[in-house]
């Protein structure tokens, strides 16, 4: 493909409910990797303004122990899904083996939507807002199918039958359960202290000011994060704008897919074994576990 518009021809082409993992692939791995993988993360992030879900991660001691490690484990996981596919045998050992790390806590299904819809929602909120273009709703119904067929396969219940109910729920969760506690903030410090450890010291200051203008009120709220200057926000958010910009016209598109798990890893500098993810304590993988 050659044009700049090739892919997007190609999914709309394409049915969103059926084809569905084509979609996700083509425009993620084409068009958006790089911001569909930072987008998947601050979907990550966003769950733990929600005081059940990071009263869990802060019991666990997971991020205490090793967050890089808890930060690559859950990347690779969900990349091995994105990559291969849902009904792939390695996407669905992918899907096996984070239902064995998530079995053994005891977990609402409700908080369960609500991460999966973030996986939803997130990346298409981002891609609306910094884009080199605008998602169309075909995308974004594919993106919908494709998460809400993981979510089977994880045994998820009661998931919103349609896009716009799941939207409708996603944003309610968020009202009803985004409020301060410690363990929040306890989860967001650790959180930003993994990615600030990748820069000179130098640079921490200004990064960790640069995150905030990346995190709405409510969320500034739940982790008791001081709103940012406004100056720095239009900086942040127009340069991204621009970077996006910069790749519609000057930079040609992308001829070979982009794959993280290709990519070199912090944790698993000699590559990695899909089965052998999640923390130390965790149980072997189990190859008879059933989905749904």
């Amino acid at each position: 493909m050659q044009g700049r518009y090739d892919i997007l021809n190609r999914v709309l082409q394409l049915d969103p409910r059926t084809q569905n993992q084509e979609i996700v692939q083509l425009v993620g791995f084409y068009e958006y990797p790089w911001m569909l993988q930072k987008s998947l993360e601050f979907a990550l992030f966003r769950t733990y303004a929600v005081p059940s879900i990071s009263g869990l991660l802060a019991k666990t001691r997971q991020f205490h122990a090793g967050g890089q490690k808890r930060y690559d484990d859950t990347s690779l996981i969900i990349a091995e899904i994105t990559e291969n596919g849902y009904d792939s045998e390695r996407g669905r050992a992918a899907i096996r083996r984070m239902n064995q790390l998530h079995r053994r806590w005891s977990i609402p299904n409700e908080d369960f939507l609500y991460v999966l819809s973030t996986f939803i929602f997130v990346p298409i909120y981002f891609h609306q807002r910094f884009g080199w273009r605008t998602p169309t709703h075909h995308e974004n119904l594919a993106n919908y199918y494709f998460w809400v067929e993981v979510g089977r396969l994880m045994g998820i219940k009661e998931m919103p039958e349609t896009y716009e109910s799941f939207e409708v729920y996603h944003k309610a969760y968020e009202d009803t359960h985004f409020h301060y506690t410690d363990s929040n903030r306890e989860i967001a410090e650790l959180t930003i202290q993994t990615f600030l450890a990748w820069y000179p010291a130098s640079l921490r200051p200004i990064l960790r000011e640069g995150l905030y203008t990346m995190m709405d009120e409510p969320l500034l709220r739940a982790f008791g994060y001081p709103r940012p200057h406004p100056l720095l926000t239009a900086f942040v958010h127009g340069s991204l704008k621009a970077m996006s910009t910069f790749i519609r016209l000057f930079m040609p598109p992308r001829r070979t897919p982009f794959h993280l798990t290709h990519q070199p890893n912090r944790t698993y500098p000699t590559g990695y074994e899909l089965e052998a993810l999640g923390p130390k304590d965790a149980p072997p993988y189990d190859p008879n576990m059933p989905l749904e």
